[in-house]
C-alpha cells in the first residue's frame, strides 16, 4: 500500500480512538480501570517511540548540523499544545466533580471546539508526514497518540452528556472533534505532499517530538501519579513497551 494511503488511514484511526473513549464513557458503568490502563499504555508506547524511533529519525533526517532546527521545532510543538490546552476543558479525572463538569459546559464552547479541532488537525498533519517518512513509524506513532486519545474522548463525551443530557448532540460533537484529525492528514494530501524535503520532514518530526513530550509531562505523568492503585497503569506501561518492541520485529 502506498504511504500516503497509510497516512490517511492512520489519521482516521486517531479519530476512532476518540470515539472509542466517548462510547466507553457513555456505555460503561465502571470506566476507571480502562482509563488507568490506557494512560499507562499510552505512556509506555510514547516513551518507547521517542527513544527507539523518533529521535533516531530526526537525527537521520537533519543531522547534527541542523540541531538548532529540531530544537526550535521541538519547543514550538510543546508550546503549541500548551497554548491549545488552555482552551481544552479540564480532563484530569480527580478534578471532574459534578459542579466542575457543569462549569465545563461554558468552556466547551466555540473556543474549546476550535482548540480541539486545531489540536487534532496539527496532530493529523504530523502523523501523516511521519507515515510518508516511514510507514511502520507512523503506525507506531498512531498507537501512542491514539491510546492517549481514549481518555480525552471519555472526558469530552462525559462532560457534554453530563451537562446537556443530549446523547445526539454529544455524539455529533465527538464525531466533529475526531474527524478533525483525518482532516489534518487530508489537507496534507490535497497539497500533494506525497513527497517532502528532508528539512520540512525534520521540522514536522521535531514538532511531533515536542507534542509528545508535552503529552508525557502535562497529561500522562500527572495522571499516573494521581492513581492510588498503580498496578493497572504499570501493566499498561509494560504492554505499551512490548507492543512497540514487537512492532520492530514485524
Amino acid at each position: 500500500m502506498e504511504r500516503y494511503k497509510i497516512g490517511l488511514i492512520t489519521t482516521l484511526l486517531l479519530g476512532i480512538f476518540i470515539v472509542i473513549g466517548a462510547l466507553i464513557a457513555l456505555l460503561a458503568n465502571k470506566k476507571s480501570k480502562v482509563v488507568e490502563f490506557s494512560i499507562g499504555l499510552a505512556f509506555g508506547v510514547i516513551v518507547t517511540l521517542i527513544v527507539t524511533d523518533l529521535l533516531p529519525e530526526i537525527f537521520e533526517t537533519l543531522g547534527f548540523r541542523y540541531i538548532y532546527v529540531w530544537l526550535i521545532g521541538m519547543v514550538a510543538g510543546f508550546l503549541i499544545l500548551k497554548i491549545l490546552d488552555n482552551f481544552i476543558p479540564d480532563h484530569h479525572e480527580h478534578k471532574m466533580s459534578k459542579e466542575e463538569s457543569n462549569e465545563n459546559l461554558v468552556h466547551i464552547g466555540v473556543m474549546t471546539s476550535l482548540a480541539l479541532v486545531l489540536h487534532n488537525i496539527i496532530e493529523g498533519m504530523a502523523v501523516y508526514s511521519s507515515c510518508l517518512s516511514d510507514a511502520s513509524f507512523g503506525i507506531a506513532l498512531t498507537l501512542g497518540i491514539g491510546f492517549h486519545n481514549i481518555p480525552l474522548g471519555m472526558v469530552i463525551s462525559s462532560s457534554f452528556y453530563h451537562s446537556t443530557k443530549n446523547f445526539k448532540k454529544t455524539i455529533i460533537t465527538v464525531l466533529i472533534v475526531s474527524l478533525s484529525t483525518f482532516f489534518g492528514g487530508f489537507v496534507m494530501y490535497l497539497l500533494k505532499l506525497t513527497e517532502i524535503s528532508s528539512m520540512l520532514l525534520g521540522v514536522l518530526l521535531s514538532l511531533t517530538l515536542g507534542m509528545l513530550i508535552f503529552i508525557i509531562i502535562d497529561e500522562l505523568l500527572p495522571r499516573i501519579s494521581d492513581i492510588k492503585n498503580k498496578k493497572i497503569s504499570c501493566i499498561g506501561i509494560l504492554v505499551g513497551v512490548a507492543l512497540l518492541v514487537l512492532s520492530m520485529f514485524i
